[in-house]
Parts: C-alpha cells; sequence; structure tokens
C-alpha cells in the first residue's frame, strides 16, 4: 500500500514540476518553455560565460599563496630569490554548460573556472611587468537550476597547477602547491537576482 502512496505522490509532483518550467527572470536572463522545434541534445543556447583580465598595479600584486610573504628577504636571495610568484596579471573565466534542451533535464548544466596567473614580483623588492606563467586555479562542478533564481551546485576546487619552468620546488620560501584555499569540495545554492540591461 505504501508503494502506491508513493507512486500517486510521485504522479502528482510531475505536473507541478513541469509547471514551474514557465518563465522566471534571473541575471542570465529569463527562463522560459523551450521553443516547439528545440532540439533535445546541445541546444543552441547552451553556452553561458564570461572572461575576464586583470591588472595588479605595483605595491597589489596577487598572492597565489605559494611563497613565503617575506619570500624576497635576504636569506632567500633577495631581488633575485627563485621563489617570485606573485603575479601581475590574472585571467579568470567562467562557462556553463547545458547539454540539454527539453524536459526536466533541460536545468541540468555543468561548469568550469579556471583563473590564471602571470608575473614575476617579490613584495617590496621585485617589481616588474613581466608575463612569465605562474599557474593555473581551476574548479568544475554540475547543477540543478531549481525556481525563481535558485540553483544547486556541487562543485570540486583543485590544487594549483604550477606552469613551465615554476613547476617544481623554488627555494626555501617555496610553499607548496596548497594554493590559498588548497583542495575541497562544496554542495551550495546559489541565488541570482534582478535583470541585466544589455
Amino acid at each position: 500500500m505504501k508503494t502506491w502512496w508513493g507512486l500517486l505522490a510521485i504522479l502528482l509532483l510531475i505536473p507541478s514540476a513541469g509547471a514551474q518550467i514557465s518563465t522566471s527572470v534571473s541575471s542570465e536572463g529569463s527562463w522560459k518553455d523551450p521553443d516547439a522545434g528545440e532540439r533535445m541534445f546541445f541546444p543552441r543556447d547552451m553556452l553561458w560565460g564570461w572572461a575576464q583580465l586583470d591588472l595588479a598595479p605595483p605595491h597589489n600584486e596577487v598572492d597565489p599563496n605559494l611563497c613565503a610573504g617575506d619570500a624576497g628577504a635576504v636569506q632567500y636571495g633577495g631581488a633575485n630569490a627563485p621563489c617570485s610568484m606573485f603575479a601581475r596579471y590574472m585571467l579568470s573565466g567562467m562557462l556553463e554548460v547545458r547539454p540539454f534542451g527539453r524536459g526536466l533535464l533541460r536545468r541540468f548544466m555543468v561548469f568550469g573556472a579556471p583563473t590564471f596567473l602571470f608575473g614575476k614580483n617579490l613584495p617590496q623588492t621585485l617589481y616588474t611587468w613581466s608575463p612569465n606563467a605562474i599557474g593555473i586555479e581551476h574548479s568544475w562542478g554540475a547543477g540543478v537550476y531549481l525556481n525563481k533564481g535558485f540553483e544547486f551546485r556541487v562543485t570540486q576546487h583543485f590544487l594549483f597547477d604550477r606552469l613551465g619552468a615554476r613547476d617544481k620546488t623554488l627555494g626555501a620560501a617555496d610553499l607548496g602547491n596548497n594554493g590559498p584555499w588548497g583542495r575541497y569540495m562544496t554542495v551550495g545554492v546559489r541565488k541570482t537576482f534582478g535583470t541585466r540591461r544589455w
């Protein structure tokens, strides 16, 4: 008998879930029913994202926590210290992929968010405009659009990956690859609000 009640509850909830696919507005645009001719897989609006280039002025470099804060001290080599991974430039972005165009799976998405760091600086010792590659910090995950701008997300954040000649231990001031936050996984809810003007 309990099985029948469970099946009845599911049958009653499916139409209400479908009704919630109607129009709702978030900062990423309007959520609406798909067009009648929308493809099931890889719809035309499956990609959304952004990219950003930041410049950190002298005395305000990005510190990915790979070198000790006093890495430019005399005991580490001064201006010639090998651990000079304080960034001048930061290239970051986010890409969301929503591979399904119809049905309840339309709410599902996967995303990635890389951040590339470039520069060769030592606080209070060496300030350059060098574009030397430092490394990449990245995360990825999956999410489901719930309703009214709410999304449920699961995110995996990885350790910092060094690039090029800096992919090795760089002296006594080197703190390792944990980066600012180390490796972690989160489960969360995102709320978007407002409407973009463009």
